[in-house]
């Protein structure tokens, strides 16, 4: 039997997963590390704990499972989206890295939007938000002179792991499509953008397709993770993109739904050329030669957590739940904004916050819950709503994270969106994708779409039900005028926060 390793780089942790053949997952591991956040807003890791984290889930991995070395024969990446990692000529990094989550950057954002004009959407198909790589490297480069000149190079946090792994740096296409850098559609560094910004070509990584073979691991790394230096390493994809092939999403017509403290609705795209107009993420897909599109809502679980930890602390999230399904859509006239950390899609808007409307002294907690649970689930819904007004068909949402954990929320998301939401059988999230691409890589299947046919195992359907969808239809129409309601009493409260 063979195997090979999956690798998903988190913002808390880093998860590892042995799969089988047959795509069965044969033992996993994980390790966390700490985020520093020195300043309001700030969001920093050291790239060398993400280092030791893998090594060490490796060594569990390889020592708990009792297969052998020698059948481990390849490993690939998934990784946290955005996050700086700057190198010196030695390729050791000159300061710790910058996270996705890190909002400092909004002056930068305004820079790129300045000197760039129409050509940022026209070249990186994405606009300047504070979450990106280029606004980061303007930040060091403007704040932190001395550590910007040691810098030599930029990567992104799978890429310095896999640095560290093989010795090899490179970028895949879906990972370097979050910088600002890339010319998305036409696959390169953007030689217009670096020069608007000074930046040398020397200054990017070589770009890989995900499923590219970039090394085999180091001797000393193969000795401490108890592997063999002959497993072949693979690229790897930005996280997004692995979920995506985690869950299927490898044709035009499927989409996923993607629930856990943030949340996502990616839509698979062929077309290169398709225009969202910077409403949506538009990114390279870890398949080759696809892309997919992307929007997103900020405080999708975490709303829910939220309401946990604030209203039923000392619960689990079934005991807070029961009898959510008891309550009619539209929780008796409550309506939650998800905005508890303002919102990206559709509106990238940094200041609005979350409300409830609608409340009057018959609402019991449930009613509270469910009011959440919808609120959440709208907010998704404006990325689907975006995507059929584009000419996009929304047929068929796969559903993973929370949300997929609990069948009225699975029902809701069927009932929102108006399509058949179906569930996984073995959802492993990124890390599977990352292990897909090792699989395909290592030459088990002709092509990503195959080992998909053998690894991602369906499980229930939902169908949409027609009062609901036609409830929902019209609580999503006020759900979609609260924001311009409420921006100008959110700006005049913003004072008030601190």
């Amino acid at each position: 039997m063979s195997y090979v390793i999956g690798i998903d780089l988190g913002t808390s942790a880093v998860k590892a997963l042995l799969i089988d053949k047959e795509g069965v997952v044969r033992g996993e591991a994980s390790r966390a590390y700490p985020l520093f956040h020195e300043h309001s807003g700030w969001s920093e890791q050291k790239p060398d704990d993400w280092v030791e984290g893998t090594i060490e889930a490796l060594k569990e991995l390889s020592s708990s499972t009792g297969i052998n070395a020698a059948d481990i024969e390849g490993m690939s990446f998934s990784g946290q989206m955005h996050g700086l990692v700057l190198l010196d000529g030695e390729g050791n990094p000159v300061r710790n890295a910058i996270l996705w989550n890190d909002t400092r950057t909004t002056a930068q954002c305004r820079e790129i939007e300045r000197t760039l004009g129409d050509k940022l959407l026209g070249i990186t198909r994405n606009p300047a938000l504070e979450g990106f790589t280029l606004p980061k490297i303007l930040w060091v480069r403007q704040n932190e002179p001395q550590a910007f000149e040691q810098a030599k190079l930029f990567v992104l946090p799978k890429d310095y792991v896999r640095y560290r792994l093989t010795g090899e740096l490179h970028m895949d296409y879906s990972d370097a499509a979050g910088t600002l850098l890339l010319d998305v559609a036409g696959k390169q560094w953007s030689n217009d953008v670096l020069a608007a910004f000074d930046l040398p070509a020397s200054f990017c990584p070589a770009l890989v397709e995900s499923h590219g073979l970039v090394g085999t691991l180091l001797p000393a790394v193969a000795e401490r993770a108890g592997l063999q230096a002959s497993v072949k390493v693979f690229a790897g994809g930005a996280d997004n993109a692995c979920g995506a092939i985690g869950a299927g999403i490898l044709s035009e017509g499927l989409t996923l739904s993607s629930i856990g403290t943030s949340g996502v609705i990616l839509n698979y795209e062929n077309d290169k050329d398709a225009d969202f107009a910077g409403k949506v993420h538009f990114f390279n897909h870890g398949k080759e030669n696809a892309f997919y599109a992307m929007g997103v809502t900020l405080a999708a679980g975490y709303s829910l957590s939220w309401f946990k930890n604030t209203f039923a602390a000392g619960e689990s999230f079934n005991q807070m739940l029961e009898g959510v399904g008891e309550v009619k859509p539209g929780a008796g006239g409550l309506l939650f904004t998800p905005y508890l950390v303002g919102e990206r899609t559709p509106h990238a808007d940094a200041q609005i916050r979350a409300s409830f409307i609608g409340v009057d002294g018959s609402h019991t907690r449930i009613d509270f819950a469910r009011a959440v649970m919808e609120g959440i689930t709208f907010s998704l819904n404006e990325s689907v709503d975006l995507f059929r007004k584009a000419g996009k068909k929304i047929e068929t949402v796969i559903s993973i994270g929370g949300g997929a954990q609990n069948p009225v929320w699975l029902q809701m998301q069927a009932d929102i969106f108006n399509a058949t939401v179906v569930a996984l059988e073995n959802e492993q999230g990124p890390g599977l994708g990352a292990a897909m691409l090792a699989a395909y890589g290592c030459g088990w299947f002709p092509s990503l779409d195959a080992c998909a046919d053998q690894f991602v195992k369906r499980g229930a359907s939902y169908e949409p039900n027609a009062d609901a969808v036609e409830t929902y239809a019209g609580l999503f129409r006020i759900y979609q005028q609260v924001y311009e309601q409420t921006r100008g009493l959110n700006e005049a409260l913003a004072a008030y926060r601190n």
